[in-house]
């Protein structure tokens, strides 16, 4: 793997084109008295990294998929995320992934990401700190994209893990059945206040540094909640069923939606737009059909 050292114990380990998926960035943090590596890649694997701890952003099969080929002690997540990171019935809830879905999905994550589930795994909180010896890692509890997602925060060396908040054109993903738009707003805001040298995403950008940078990488990555909800406004020039406007959907560009999840990702997102919709009392439904305030039916 490509490296680069961002701090005297600090190296982010990029996988293939920077971490697209499947692959990602993993972080190896090494102190005086203990070792850690933060979300294992699939290019990991390759590694043989040998590690007193694994720490996991959220529970997503991307991000465990280096762990079984990890030598390691503990292995911790946000609790909010352990149970996903323990069973698989409860990954596929985490999902939200249709139950006719759950053989074809299960199958993926174990034989493409290796998950077979670790019941021994161990839970954090927000604030927690993992002390390696002369260097700390900090959980900051950032939900949204699942609700124990988290970054984490490397002391002295200045460097923010952001997990999946990758700061890419296809902006903030809430499409599971654990995410949730006004959280990934919130820790957007709060994510952005947090000053450090560098900022690691798992995914693309890999590394921004200074904290102006990235500043105007998290408005960007912010702006394209609202052009989501743009594009559902527009399909609502005429009533349309959450069938309908799962079809046409507002998160994937044509020809780009991935199987077996791909569906449950455009009716989550557009569920928790229309939800915002119909508070804000701009659209209407009878239960069936959605349309705007605007049109007469």
């Amino acid at each position: 793997m490509e490296r680069r050292t961002l701090g005297p114990h600090t190296t982010v380990l990029f996988g293939v084109d920077h971490g697209k998926y499947p692959d990602g960035n993993s972080v190896l943090v090494i102190g005086r008295d203990g070792t850690a590596v933060i979300d294992p890649s699939l290019s990991s694997r390759d590694e043989a990294l040998d590690v007193d701890r694994i720490v996991l952003t959220h529970a997503h099969e991307d991000h465990v998929a280096g762990v079984s080929g990890v030598r390691h002690g503990e292995l911790s997540v946000h609790h909010d995320d352990l149970a996903a990171l323990r069973d698989h019935d409860d990954l596929m809830r985490l999902y939200g992934v249709p139950a006719d879905q759950w053989p074809a999905m299960t199958a993926m994550v174990r034989e493409r990401f290796h998950y077979d589930g670790w019941p021994s795994a161990t839970g954090l909180a927000d604030g927690d700190v993992i002390d390696l010896g002369g260097v700390t890692l900090r959980l900051i509890h950032a939900p949204g994209h699942t609700g124990g997602h988290s970054v984490v925060l490397v002391e002295p060396d200045g460097v923010l893990v952001c997990g999946d908040i990758d700061l890419t054109g296809f902006g903030p993903y809430y499409g599971d059945a654990a995410s949730d738009l006004e959280a990934f707003e919130q820790t957007l805001g709060l994510v952005r206040t947090v000053e450090a040298n560098h900022y690691v995403t798992f995914h693309h950008k890999g590394v921004v540094d200074g904290h102006a940078e990235f500043a105007t990488a998290i408005d960007s990555y912010t702006a394209s909640i609202q052009r989501r909800a743009d594009a559902l406004w527009a399909l609502l020039e005429a009533p349309q069923t959450l069938d309908e406007l799962q079809i046409t959907g507002i998160v994937y560009r044509p020809g780009t939606r991935p199987p077996i999840f791909g569906d449950s990702v455009e009716r989550f997102s557009i569920e928790r737009h229309l939800a915002r919709l119909l508070a804000d009392g701009v659209v209407a439904t009878d239960g069936e059909q959605y349309w705007r305030h605007d049109r007469v039916r």
